[in-house]
């Protein structure tokens, strides 16, 4: 028996069509500068605003399947962009504003960008690779574009085009096309942080089961009431499916542009009292501090916080609940799944100890997706919270290869024909569904034949009082093959030393684990997406540009 249901296709074009039809009184703020001004798109202007893009679009001879980059901050105009282009038939190639030149040019050429749509605050940016990038044709400048940049575009044989000049002379309607639900979406590289960036492809239907998760209230419960300000960049994992979530649910958006700072996140909390928001480790821990240094502030409008991207120190989870009445939770993803996997709600009866055991997991397995744990033999070991191995995910929104099918190694495909993508992530999964990752594959440490967590170490290490920010890498070692290296940012006014960090860790991991080689900095790298660089810190290791004080052997063992 068939059933009697209507198939309607899962695209994007459907949540362009319930913001048309039911949420015209939402709203996106987008901020105008450091002291928190905005400036307000209402969705029924949204609407308009899109089909003028999409018409703006057809004038530019764009083609069903092309890609358009999107060199932006999180605005209303980028929101213009997420639904007009994917819901035109193109693909919104979202581009990282922090890559260097050559990394920018490789993956709009990788990906054949025809267009590329930028804020004239990020035109030397692409000026800057703009003579490497042959498959563009167009550049769409939204504000002042300065005439140095002008000339650069127009000397490498690019149409430049002024973006708000184009709108106000684009028809305000336009025919949006029926689409495959399977067809690209969007387009997004990972950070490359082992290699060049490599390209992962969303389809209109994990975009739609994604935002659909987002709004379930086992991740961020989104209503037409709430208020959801996406401090992650818009041009990374689509700012988390945020949103997109926020319009199919019909939330206000407040998007805080270039202004990530502690100072404008205050102002725009207590201006418009958001109740869902999103960041990696470093701008929470920022704007902790200065939050400690400017007081008064009232942020107990945010009810659903997300923080992810790194490991999120428990330190930092309890400064925020205890100070500000304000609970963080870690939520764990990558690019390649789109990217939300885990949630580390605590399961239900839970005491106040436990939960907080539990607040430092990845997090439960989201519905939607599967996790296992997979040894290095291949076997795919018990869900007791106790074997390690690597995580691995699969589902609806996870992706199943790389773009041009590159790295096909990172998949594995079991016997019922599932596709597993293969995270890179060394932990175990108990029989809730709860994840514990102890390390990247590449970052745990082998030492004298037994693994030692720089994860844990770094999370021990940011509860110090006197530590902002830690990372720590494996180095070589003549006796033991690798050691710890700890990487420390102190705070302000501190001079703890060493010997005082190796003893407060000595009191929280096993003895053997303690760091030896310690290196004290003013700021650790970030990679475009903002974690932490590893990369470049065992560089600068290798070419003796850190400052290293080696304490005795002694003293650790």
């Amino acid at each position: 028996m068939k059933s009697t249901m209507q198939s309607s296709a899962l695209t994007l074009t459907a949540v362009l069509h319930a913001i048309s039809d039911s949420f015209g009184d939402g709203q996106a703020l987008t901020c105008r500068n450091e002291e928190g001004d905005v400036e307000r798109l209402g969705y029924d202007e949204l609407v308009l605003r899109t089909a003028r893009l999409a018409n703006v679009l057809s004038a530019l001879n764009v083609m069903r399947g092309d890609r358009i980059g999107t060199l932006m901050w999180n605005s209303g105009q980028h929101l213009e962009a997420y639904l007009a282009i994917p819901c035109y038939g193109a693909v919104l190639h979202t581009l990282n504003v922090r890559l260097t030149a050559e990394q920018l040019a490789f993956v709009v050429t990788d990906a054949g960008d025809r267009v590329v749509l930028c804020d004239s605050s990020l035109a030397s940016t692409l000026a800057a690779a703009i003579s490497a990038m042959p498959t563009v044709e167009s550049v769409v400048v939204v504000g002042d574009l300065p005439a140095v940049e002008r000339s650069t575009f127009e000397a490498a044989g690019k149409t430049v085009v002024d973006y708000a000049d184009a709108l106000a002379s684009a028809a305000d309607s336009y025919q949006w096309p029926l689409l495959d639900e399977h067809s690209a979406a969007s387009l997004c590289y990972t950070s490359g942080t082992t290699g060049d960036p490599k390209g992962v492809v969303y389809s209109h239907r994990s975009v739609y089961l994604h935002a659909l998760a987002a709004c379930s209230g086992n991740v961020a419960g989104i209503c037409a009431r709430d208020t959801v300000m996406p401090l992650v960049p818009m041009f990374h994992v689509n700012a988390w499916g945020l949103p997109y979530a926020a319009l199919m649910a019909g939330a206000d958006l407040v998007l805080p542009h270039r202004f990530v700072r502690p100072a404008t996140i205050a102002a725009l909390v207590e201006g418009w009292k958001p109740t869902v928001a999103g960041a990696v480790p470093t701008v929470f821990n920022d704007l902790l501090g200065w939050l400690r240094e400017n007081p008064g502030h009232d942020l107990t409008s945010l009810r659903r916080v997300f923080c992810g991207g790194a490991a999120v120190p428990i330190a930092l989870i309890d400064a925020y609940r205890s100070e500000f009445g304000v609970t963080i939770t870690q939520a764990w993803g990558m690019t390649e799944t789109s990217p939300i996997v885990c949630v580390a709600d605590p399961p239900k009866g839970c005491g106040p100890e436990q939960a907080r055991g539990y607040a430092q997991a990845a997090g439960r397995v989201v519905f939607g997706s599967r996790g296992r744990i997979v040894g290095d033999d291949g076997q795919v070991l018990p869900r007791d919270g106790i074997s390690v191995g690597e995580f691995q995910v699969s589902g609806p929104w996870i992706t199943g290869q790389y773009l041009g099918g590159r790295n096909a190694e990172s998949f594995e495909r079991s016997e019922d024909g599932t596709v597993w993508l293969r995270t890179g992530d060394i932990g175990r999964i108990n029989h809730l569904g709860y994840v514990q990752l102890t390390d990247r594959a590449k970052d745990v440490i082998k030492s004298g034949g037994e693994w030692i967590s720089s994860v844990e170490l770094e999370t021990a290490l940011a509860g110090h009082p006197a530590v902002i920010e830690a990372a720590v890498i494996g180095v070589p070692d003549s006796r033991w093959d690798e050691r710890p290296l700890a990487v420390v940012v102190r705070s302000h006014g501190s001079d703890v030393s060493e010997a005082e960090l190796q003893e407060w860790l000595s009191h929280r991991v096993v003895k053997w684990w303690l760091p030896e080689r310690w290196s004290f900095v003013d700021a650790l790298q970030r990679t475009g997406t903002g974690k932490t660089d590893k990369r470049a810190l065992r560089a600068r290791y290798a070419a003796n540009d850190l400052l290293v004080t080696t304490l005795s052997p002694g003293s650790a063992f």
